[in-house]
């Protein structure tokens, strides 16, 4: 029994290296596309993009900012026909809309679609894929160190503490 229970333990470790080292790059790339999601709001990594456009005229501010893809739309004055508001302006008898987006730069809006991809994409194998796999290695921690331990018992307090601060960060959001 002690045998097979050290090979196991050795057979764990063994995956849980190769495994770890395999993703690393994609725990580097979705760790900084988190960050990046995380202030979306900003202009963090953004540039500005001016965009021109004739929409249907005699639009109020909510379907206006439905058109151009931008919520919360307010419109801070009105002269004449035009509607002013910020970063851009609108023609209510012609249906003119000029206005300025702030966009992220085309490679980082490629690593941050990683974060929202969906099952009808083939990228979604990979994410599949890849939550698997950080899944096995957080079962497979359980077996880097032999139960009894100093080191495993502080991993499975560290790993109750983990679990609760998750439980807490998802009933306070």
């Amino acid at each position: 029994m002690e045998q097979t229970s050290t090979k196991m333990r050795r057979t764990m470790r063994d995956l849980h290296n190769k495994i770890g080292f395999f993703i690393v790059g994609l725990v580097v790339i979705y760790a900084l596309s988190g960050i990046v999601q995380t202030y979306r709001d900003t202009s963090l990594l953004k540039h500005e993009v001016k965009n021109e456009k004739t929409i249907e005229a005699n639009l109020d501010a909510e379907k206006l900012g439905k058109a151009i893809k931008q919520r919360e739309l307010k419109i801070e004055k009105t002269e004449g026909t035009t509607l002013f508001f910020k970063d851009g302006s609108y023609n209510t008898a012609t249906g003119e809309v000029k206005y300025v987006t702030k966009e992220w730069y085309s490679w980082v809006k490629a690593v941050t679609e990683l974060h929202k991809s969906n099952s009808k994409g083939l990228v979604h194998y990979f994410t599949v894929i890849f939550a698997v796999a950080l899944f096995f290695m957080c079962v497979s921690a359980f077996w880097m160190f032999k139960p009894g331990t100093k080191a495993f018992s502080s991993g499975v307090i560290l790993t109750v503490i983990g679990i609760a601060a998750s439980i807490v960060l998802v009933l306070l959001s």
